[in-house]
């Protein structure tokens, strides 16, 4: 039998491109298949009249040095790739409290607590840090990098045994809610408010179903001494460009505009994918799906899957979806030390998972001005993760119906862009807007979906393996989770899979 190559990934999100990578400096032929015209899923950018935008994430840590705890960075040095990177330290806050510029770091938020809080609320974020700090030091002592889905795993997770003795009591812990930790050492109002923000800010999920360990991992990377925060030159296109170089120099190849609607399966094995054109790719070794578990489902035969497989994952909690806001402005007269990064959270009560009440915005053209024309700047609002796909299913693209919902469903999005530039909407000289639609039809996500959300309290995100031999998944629907560093693993512990143990070894040398 012939076969294209050894290996065929469908999708091309982080996840996707970092296993890609991986495989490729594994010595894997490997062919990654895109639906859009453009790679990065998620974390693509895109170019309209001179500005350029990212889609997705723009609050990146850990990135911009070596050795890093962040699995995207250990991605990046596995196949020695790099990009420039500009740094900051603080983003704004427009709190029911008011204005505050936080900063990251050891000690700032503590001192925030004082002037806002008083003496007992900062000694409760006292006492979280150092429940933290085991925590966070168990969090990174075994690196993702040493997960794989066979018994392999022993050899690989085996060197880190004696590093995680001094962590047995905390390791227990990391599988809990953070909401658990939290409850422990925390009754203040203000922190357990800024806390649910944070864990929504990374998994979808309010403290009470965000993992321990993935809070743990953001309190080693934020709250440590001389801590910053990176942003990519030339966006978050920059980095997926990095990751493309990386799976092309290995001799992988990465196929935009190829729209896979079919896995290819012979006696219980993954063979291949079918393209909505017609063509057929075959794969020797594997099949990688980084698309959802929802449009993952869709494109696998019927009756190859066990059913209650089938029930099981098609009944995965979803998050909500996106509005967006994606300007192109005239910068005149405003301050250069304005903040590149702001959230907005118009009430506590209704809490930060509610439909229109947090807000995100990222002006990246304020740390890279290479992202817009010279005096203006690049702006993207976006509400995370909590716009009901169901308010829009059925609506059709450009319909007065579909106008008249953007422009209702938008409005939270310029009024926090109107608290700190008050004129925003006579500068602007592009002005997109993104629905839950344009989510589901440009980055191929079912209902738009921001991913799974499987609640810490509940149940982990499941690992990579299917009931079909050769075929995986990976990417947010997959363990470790949702957000940047979670799928970057997620790629990485897939592609750790398919390699030998020795050459698994001798990569966590160079991590």
């Amino acid at each position: 039998m012939n076969f294209d190559t050894e290996v065929v990934i469908i999708g091309s999100g982080l996840g996707g491109l970092c296993c890609a990578a991986m495989l490729g400096k594994y010595g894997y032929k490997t062919i990654v298949c895109e639906s859009h015209s453009l790679a990065g899923g998620a974390a693509h950018g895109f170019e309209y009249q001179g500005f350029k935008f990212d889609s997705g994430p723009s609050l990146y840590s850990g990135l911009s040095y070596s050795p890093s705890t962040n699995p995207l960075r250990q991605v990046l040095d596995v196949i020695e790739e790099d990009l420039e990177w500009k740094n900051y330290n603080s983003w704004g806050c427009w709190l029911p409290e008011g204005y505050f510029d936080v900063a990251v770091g050891a000690d700032d938020f503590y001192k925030l607590l004082l002037d806002l809080r008083g003496e007992t609320a900062a000694k409760q974020w006292r006492n979280l840090q150092k429940v933290m700090k085991p925590l966070g030091e168990a969090s990174t002592a075994i690196p993702p990098a040493a997960f794989r889905y066979d018994l392999g795993a022993i050899f690989t997770l085996g060197g880190y045994a004696v590093s995680m003795l001094p962590y047995v009591f905390s390791a227990g812990k990391l599988s809990s809610s953070f909401g658990k930790v939290m409850d422990e050492v925390v009754t203040d109002s203000f922190i357990r408010n800024w806390l649910d923000l944070l864990c929504f800010m990374l998994s979808g999920l309010p403290a009470s179903g965000t993992s321990a360990a993935e809070m743990a991992f953001m309190f080693a990377e934020w709250y440590r001494p001389e801590v910053i925060l990176d942003y990519p030159v030339g966006g978050s296109e920059a980095i997926v460009q990095a990751l493309v170089r990386g799976i092309t120099k290995f001799g992988g190849d990465l196929w935009l505009n190829s729209h896979v609607d079919g896995i290819l399966i012979e006696n219980n094995r993954a063979v291949g994918i079918r393209l909505r054109n017609g063509k057929e790719i075959r794969a020797s070794k594997a099949v990688i799906s980084n698309a959802s578990i929802w449009d993952t489902l869709k494109i696998i035969p019927d009756g190859v899957l066990p059913r209650d497989y089938v029930k099981k994952n098609l009944a995965t909690p979803m998050n909500e979806s996106f509005m967006h806001l994606h300007l192109g402005i005239d910068g005149k007269d405003i301050p250069s030390d304005l903040q590149c990064h702001h959230m907005v959270v118009n009430s506590w009560e209704k809490g930060v998972t509610a439909p229109a009440n947090v807000v995100a915005v990222s002006i990246p053209s304020l740390l890279d001005s290479s992202l817009a024309p010279v005096g203006k700047h690049t702006i993207h609002v976006y509400t995370p993760a909590t716009e009901p796909y169901d308010l829009w299913a059925g609506l059709k693209r450009n319909s007065q119906a579909y106008n008249d919902l953007k422009e209702e469903r938008s409005q939270v999005m310029w009024e926090a862009l109107e608290r700190f530039i008050p004129d925003i909407k006579s500068r602007c000289e592009v002005t997109l807007v993104g629905t839950p639609l344009t989510h589901e039809r440009f980055l191929r996500r079912y209902k738009g979906t921001y991913g799974a959300a499987w609640s810490a309290d509940e149940s982990l995100f499941p690992g990579s393996t299917t009931p079909i031999n050769g075929l995986y998944c990976c990417g947010d629907s997959t363990f470790p989770g949702i957000g940047v560093p979670a799928v970057a693993a997620s790629g990485m512990i897939v592609a750790n899979s398919l390699a030998s143990v020795d050459k698994h070894l001798d990569l966590l040398k160079v991590i």
